[in-house]
Formats: C-alpha cells, sequence, structure tokens
C-alpha cells in the first residue's frame, strides 16, 4: 500500500467470513502482509469494511493505546442495519469489553473480582467429575466425534456450574451464543435469545446468592445494575464457550495429527501443556478479535484509517509473522491469543486450566486414538472471529467404561 494512502484505496476488500478464507485462512494472511504489510483492507460480512491487523509489533501499539483505539462502537454501529449478522457480536453493551477508560476500569473490576473467587484446583476437579460420564457415553463403541459429544457438552456444563446457571437457562445461553458467532444464523434471533436467558439468570440470583460467578458480579463493590450484570455475563459465556470449544477441539487435532506426540498421543515427546501452548501461537482459537474504533482518523504504518471504522487485531497472523515467530513455543507466553493491554483476557489461567483437564481426561481414557478421517477432509466453520472446526471425528479401539 502506498505510503500515506487511505485503507480500502488499492483494490477490493478481501472476505473473512467465507468457507474458503477458513479452509485456509494463513495462505490468506500471508497474502495480506505481502501485499498490504501491517493493515490490510478486508470484509467481515458482506459489505461491512474493517481494517485487519496483521503485524505483531502493529497490534501490541494498538492494544496498548485505548486512547487512539477505544472500544466503543456507539458511533459505527448507527450506521449498520439492524439486520447486518455480525452486529449483535460487536454492538455497544455495557460490559468491560466494549468500553474504555473509567467505565471499562469498574466493570473489569467486578469481572476479576467474580473469576478470582474460582479455585483452580476446583475447578479441574469439576472437569474431571463431568468428563467422566460423557467419556462413558462413546468408549464402548471405538468412535466418537469429539467435538459434538465430548468437547462442546464439557464446556458448557463446566461454565454453566461456574456461573451458578441451571441447565435450561444454560442451554439458553448455549443456543443464542451459537448463533451470535456463527453469522450465517440468525444473529439478532440469537441475541434476544441470550439477554433474555441472563436476565433469569441475574434475576435468580439476586433472589438466591450462591458461590458463583453471577453472585459474585452482584455483590461486587463495582454496585453492577442489573443490566450491567447480564452484559458481563455476555462477555463470559462469549469467551468462555466458543474459546474454550476451540482450544480443546484444535488442540486435540494437533495432538492426534502431529508425529512429536506419538501415534499413541500420550507416547508423545511433548506434554499437553505444550501442546496447548504451541496451538496458542500457530492457530488461536479466537483468530481475529479485539475490535476497536478510532475517534478520528488516524495515520499509521503510513497508512489512514478512518474514523469509526473496525479495527480488528488477527491474533492468528500476528503470532505468525515471520519478524517474531522462533518456532520455540515451549514455556513462551508471547502470543496474542489472550490479547494484550487493558482488555486483555482475565480468564486466561481459568481457560488453559479447564482445556489441559479435559485433554488430559480423554487421553487417560483413551490413549490410542486416531482420527477417523485423513486431515484434509475436516471442515472448519466460516466466520470472521473463530478458528473452528465443524467436527472431530475418530476412531480407537473399544475400552471399559471409566469408574466414578
Amino acid at each position: 500500500m502506498a505510503p500515506g494512502s487511505a485503507i480500502g484505496d488499492d483494490g477490493p476488500r478481501v472476505a473473512i467470513y467465507t468457507p474458503e478464507f477458513a479452509a485456509d485462512p494463513q495462505r490468506v494472511y500471508l497474502e495480506l502482509r505481502a501485499r498490504y504489510g501491517s493493515l490490510a483492507p478486508v470484509e467481515i460480512a458482506p459489505g461491512v469494511p474493517a481494517t485487519l491487523v496483521v503485524d505483531y509489533a502493529t497490534a501490541k501499539r494498538i492494544l496498548h493505546d485505548p486512547e487512539h483505539f477505544p472500544a466503543d462502537p456507539r458511533t459505527w454501529q448507527a450506521t449498520v442495519p439492524l439486520d447486518c449478522p455480525v452486529r449483535p457480536m460487536l454492538q455497544w453493551r455495557p460490559n468491560a469489553l466494549r468500553n474504555t477508560g473509567d467505565v471499562h476500569a469498574r466493570l473489569r473490576s467486578a469481572n476479576i473480582f467474580a473469576l478470582n473467587g474460582i479455585d483452580l484446583h476446583a475447578a479441574q476437579a469439576l472437569v474431571e467429575r463431568i468428563a467422566a460420564p460423557l467419556i462413558n457415553t462413546f468408549c464402548t463403541t471405538g468412535n466418537a466425534d469429539l467435538l459434538a459429544q465430548f468437547v462442546r457438552p464439557l464446556v458448557f456444563e463446566v461454565l454453566n456450574t461456574l456461573v451458578g446457571c441451571s441447565p435450561d437457562i444454560g442451554a439458553r445461553v448455549a443456543r443464542g451464543m451459537a448463533a451470535v458467532f456463527d453469522t450465517s444464523a440468525d444473529a439478532e434471533e440469537g441475541n434476544v435469545i441470550l439477554e433474555s436467558a441472563l436476565y433469569e439468570q441475574t434475576m435468580h440470583k439476586i433472589a438466591e446468592p450462591g458461590d458463583d460467578i453471577t453472585t459474585r458480579m452482584i455483590a461486587h463493590s463495582a454496585n453492577l445494575t442489573e443490566e450491567e450484570v447480564i452484559h458481563q455475563l455476555v462477555v463470559v459465556y462469549g469467551a468462555g464457550i466458543e474459546p474454550t470449544v476451540n482450544l480443546i477441539s484444535n488442540t486435540l487435532r494437533l495432538m492426534l495429527t502431529d508425529d512429536r506426540f506419538g501415534s499413541g498421543v500420550v507416547s508423545g515427546s511433548l506434554s499437553t501443556g505444550d501442546a496447548l501452548e504451541e496451538l496458542l501461537f500457530t492457530d488461536p482459537p479466537l483468530a481475529n478479535f479485539c475490535f476497536s474504533y478510532p475517534r478520528q482518523p488516524i495515520l499509521i504504518d503510513g497508512v489512514w484509517l478512518p474514523a469509526h471504522q473496525p479495527v480488528l487485531i488477527s491474533m492468528s497472523a500476528c503470532n505468525n509473522d515471520p519478524a517474531v515467530r522462533s518456532g520455540d513455543f515451549t514455556a513462551n507466553r508471547s502470543h496474542l491469543a489472550w490479547s494484550a493491554g487493558p482488555h486483555a483476557c482475565p480468564a486466561k489461567d481459568l481457560s488453559s486450566t479447564i482445556a489441559r483437564a479435559a485433554i488430559d481426561q480423554l487421553l487417560d481414557a483413551i490413549p490410542e486414538m486416531e482420527l477417523a478421517v485423513r486431515i484434509e477432509e475436516l471442515q472448519w466453520r466460516p466466520g470472521p472471529y473463530h478458528r473452528s472446526l465443524a467436527s472431530l471425528p475418530v476412531a480407537f479401539a473399544p475400552t471399559p467404561p471409566m469408574v466414578g
């Protein structure tokens, strides 16, 4: 892109919501970096322009500069039709993710307080307790779709328990959140389902407090309103379901298809923790996110970004930036999978604990499993945000049920 030019002046934008993009995003990131440099003009939905950051240093600069790159989308939102498929995901809410400055700090303090009340050892035990009966539903059959039969239901039940949510409300939350993430579905209808379910959850915990995330948010000194509690829970579920499901399933895919982990995944030279860290670097579960909206036109890396148009960070492209990628992932925490700066994910330790415990429990129960299809046959769900498998079919020698 010519120095001093405006983003989007150099030809058509690249759609990052299509099945073609989902099938091979790393190829697209390489092409974007080669053609545009650090900032690439993309579409996140038909007719919805945005700038994708594919350079690690530029991403760090933006993530640590909320003054020039605030997270509040309200001016942009006013220009977007109500039926825009990405609007429910990106719209303003009274939560920490969509605010900046003092409002953000106040709301984030309640989130951190609620999450810090979780004992990670107890969370690991919870995962193990939930995992066993799920594994028992398929371990004797010799085959399974790990995503549908193990990973997704496990993450839902763990998160519902931590939030203090009933199975009925949790099921509606899951349905609504899935629609919001999946831009091919009715995202606005999913948003209505999601907010309605979380309203019920908030009212229930005001009436009947417990030892859970919802109750701690309500009790925090920030004195959240009912609406604010609802929308902090939107963030908890948004960050807790889809990214954690993808983290577990994509790490399992890596372990099942990489010779460094051995033909039997427990016999390899690398641990589950090593696999998780490598996955967070090379193929993070939330690939493109961390939206911000410049208040005025801003020149960065020689390119003018327009005011109030979304700028999103490609954690996946930035982590694979040749300028920073060394290939050594062991004990290396420099990746952007958890974001950085004032909006960095406060639940990274919890998510990692859940993922590690789920994978270890599965591999302890069924140590010799293989992918049931060729790796090239695995399908990826389209969408501008996630790196998400449609299924994860495996085959193995039948094993006896786990004894609880």
